[in-house]
């Protein structure tokens, strides 16, 4: 994937580096920026400017007579725009500077920063423009990690018609080219010397391209053409103008947060140029503007009321590269659906040592999931069958791969030291313990990996449903009924009255009370006379904050409210439980944590973190993000869009001429109208006040059942 927001593991035993409040993230495809709220770039503090994994720019800043500039605001209109307001230092003590400085900037394919300084005083001044540009080319692991050190050589050219600054490593190359109109050059500065009469003005614009292997990389903001014609200012108006809008609801809030996930999903969209009809979705900026298979599964799973063509190019994509053949150091397996990509020069910094790595125990069988809702939700015949091979190759890599033991249970435990301890969406190394604290041992087999199997055998038979197979249909719901019959046998605790969060090496339970159970939930695996107490527990003090629910019991041996994934709040993770709570018929439970997510991304101004601190809402009246949080993060964006579907009870099965729909909005969200839902190749209205439900422009032949979904979510437990 290249040009056109997280994910949590890394290899090394540490966390990324923590950014600044007040830094800024602007982002387009696999472009991203990193700066202070004035607009420099200090990469000793983990800023820049990044493309395709590397920093093409460490240093950036603006001098005025040699003096920094006074930082007045910063806003952001789009996710690639930042503008920095500010004004020069006074020549005269003790008065007021005449000299506004305001620096716009687009990030696509490299940078382009417009520059802006306005006179208001009486007489002519003269001034020193100077832009100090560093470019240390690290890997974005090097920067993430905060383990930057100098490798390969590195020269900076003054050329006719501006600077350039080249790293050459194990016969690699990577390069930053700077031009500007009317600029004097040196190896590390841009000057311009200009002169302003009074109540008049100077603009120029500096281009910042990157170099790869000796070829300048096209800019997506050239200097000379409108910003408005720019592919990126195109494409985000295409897509405001095609997803769903929100056209009343009673809770403002909401409409705000549902607004803000529009308009972060849509910068968070990847484009291959080599299959331009597959639009993907990245897992999350800074850190994570890349494809990843659990992420971006999860993510286009959740994003598709708005737009289910970017989970058809999530599928396309991760299809594409499927796993072909046995490779210990990327962790490749026949039919193993990625963790990872990545694109820096120095493939060795990436996990496994490669530009892909698949070592993930969920992934694959997500991706079944996902393809199995692209049918129902009418995505198109043609388009389902022509990934149903990779499907099937999904599904024997669970059996022959993924169960590695041949125990009925998929496990993991990775086949080298440069990859993931831990393989599942906790994927941090402490990430699955018992309740004492102590870390369980691989192989281990998660409980809601096995959910994820179940639904995706489930999804199968639909599939084969669909295309007029009963044979297969029946087959794959025999297996889903076996497996869901071993795992209540194997993963119930009765003496403690729950499941246990995953098998260890020993085949022995993992005891401790997490969040993970709460997928189990959404799949369809718990037995229906064990729900109540799933549910209870979820909603229970040690688990649920107000603000979501946790990772991990306050109870528990490695509980930690600060922690990763042991006592934190991760808005996508609620999302889920909200979900299984909903499917078997917890509706107040659900609405409930479905409430308290949203109230916390209000309070994040409608766009949700990463992950919060797993603070109880009694103690901290307002949500705490998490130290390094990626913002936005594709699943945190992606879960408001969703909850709002768990709350309006919307379950389409298009194929058999079917949408089920029973609301249970709160009272405080009504009424609410929703103009464009795609569905079914065409866009549906739909409006809810109270009870009286309104659904139109529906193919014809689609009928609308009026009573929840209930058990026939996610899987399709009947025909």
């Amino acid at each position: 994937m290249t040009e056109g927001g997280t994910e949590g593991g890394w290899a090394f035993d540490g966390e990324p580096v923590t950014l600044s409040p007040g830094t800024l993230t602007l982002v387009h495809g696999t472009s991203f920026c990193v700066c202070g709220s004035g607009g420099d770039i200090d990469g000793a503090a983990a800023q820049g400017t990044f493309f395709q994994d590397t920093r093409i720019v460490s240093g950036w800043r603006l001098r005025v007579d040699g003096v920094p500039v006074e930082h007045i605001t910063a806003v952001t209109p789009e996710p690639f725009r930042g503008r920095f307001v500010g004004r020069g230092r006074s020549k005269v003590p003790q008065t007021e500077s005449t000299l506004f400085v305001c620096r716009d900037r687009y990030v696509g394919a490299g940078m382009r920063e417009d520059l802006l300084l306005r006179n208001y005083g009486r007489d002519t001044v003269s001034h020193e423009i100077t832009l100090h540009v560093e470019a240390d080319f690290a890997d974005l692991f090097e920067v993430k990690e905060g383990r930057v050190r100098a490798r390969g050589e590195h020269a900076s050219e003054v050329t006719a018609d501006g600077l350039r600054l080249t790293r050459r490593l194990d016969r690699r190359s990577r390069g930053t080219r700077v031009t500007a109109d009317g600029a004097e050059f040196a190896p590390s500065t841009v000057t311009f010397r200009v002169e302003i009469p009074p109540k008049g003005e100077w603009r120029t614009s500096v281009t910042v391209q990157p170099v790869v292997e000796d070829h300048a990389v096209e800019p997506l903001f050239p200097p000379g053409r409108p910003v408005d014609q720019s592919l990126p200012v195109q494409s985000a108006r295409q897509w405001r103008q095609a997803v769903p809008v929100l056209r009343h609801t009673g809770n403002p809030a909401l409409a705000a947060t549902l607004q803000q996930s529009r308009q972060d999903l849509g910068a968070l969209r990847i484009f291959d140029p080599d299959r331009p009809d597959d639009t993907a979705i990245a897992a999350g900026a800074p850190w994570f503007m890349t494809l990843f298979g659990r992420d971006s599964i999860l993510a286009s799973f959740m994003s598709l009321p708005i737009d289910p063509t970017l989970a058809l190019g999530t599928v396309r994509t991760l299809a594409h590269h499927q796993g072909q053949r046995v490779e210990p150091n990327s962790e490749e397996e026949p039919g193993r659906i990625l963790h990872e990509m990545r694109f820096g020069a120095d493939a060795s910094l990436a996990l496994g040592g490669r530009n892909v790595y698949y070592g993930t125990a969920d992934a694959t069988p997500l991706f079944v999931v996902l393809v199995g809702e692209l049918s129902r939700w009418g995505i198109g015949r043609d388009r389902v069958e022509a990934v149903l091979p990779h499907v099937d190759r999904a599904l024997r890599w669970v059996d022959e791969h993924g169960d590695r033991d041949g125990d009925g249970f998929v496990e993991y435990e990775r086949a080298t030291e440069r990859g993931l301890v831990n393989q599942g969406w906790k994927d941090s190394w402490d990430g699955v313990t018992f309740a004492d604290g102590r870390i369980a041992r691989p192989p281990i087999a998660l409980c809601e990996v096995q959910g994820y199997v179940y639904a995706a055998q489930l999804a199968r038979a639909g599939l084969c449903d669909d295309f007029g197979d009963p044979d297969g249909a029946r087959y794959w719901r025999e297996r889903a009924a076996a497996l869901k019959e071993r795992f209540n046998e194997r993963f119930w605790l009765p003496r403690q009255g729950r499941y246990a969060v995953a098998l260890d090496g020993d085949k022995q339970p993992v005891d401790a009370v997490a969040s993970n159970i709460g997928h189990c939930l959404w799949t369809g695996i718990v037995d229906e006379d064990r729900a109540e107490s799933v549910a209870e527990s979820l909603l229970s003090p040690r688990m649920f904050t107000g603000w979501g629910v946790r990772t991990l019991a306050t109870d528990m041996g490695a509980y930690n409210p600060m922690s990763y994934h042991n006592g934190s709040v991760w808005p996508h993770d609620s999302a889920i439980v909200a979900t299984g709570l909903m499917r078997y018929g917890f509706v107040e439970h659900a609405r409930r944590v479905a409430v308290a997510v949203l109230d916390a991304a209000a309070a994040f101004g409608g766009r949700p973190p990463e992950l919060l601190c797993g603070f109880d809402r009694r103690d901290q009246p307002a949500p705490v993000p998490y130290p390094t949080s990626c913002s936005p993060q594709a699943w945190a964006s992606a879960a408001p869009v969703h909850l709002l579907r768990v709350l309006l009870r919307v379950e389409p099965d298009i194929p058999h001429g079917r949408v089920w729909l029973d609301p249970v909005l709160p009272e405080s969200y009504g009424p609410l109208a929703l103009d464009g839902l795609p569905m079914g190749g065409v866009r549906v209205s739909l409006e809810v006040d109270g009870d009286d439900v309104r659904v139109t422009g529906l193919p014809e032949g689609i009928d609308v059942v009026r009573a929840p979904a209930g058990l026939q979510t996610v899987g399709r437990a009947e025909p």
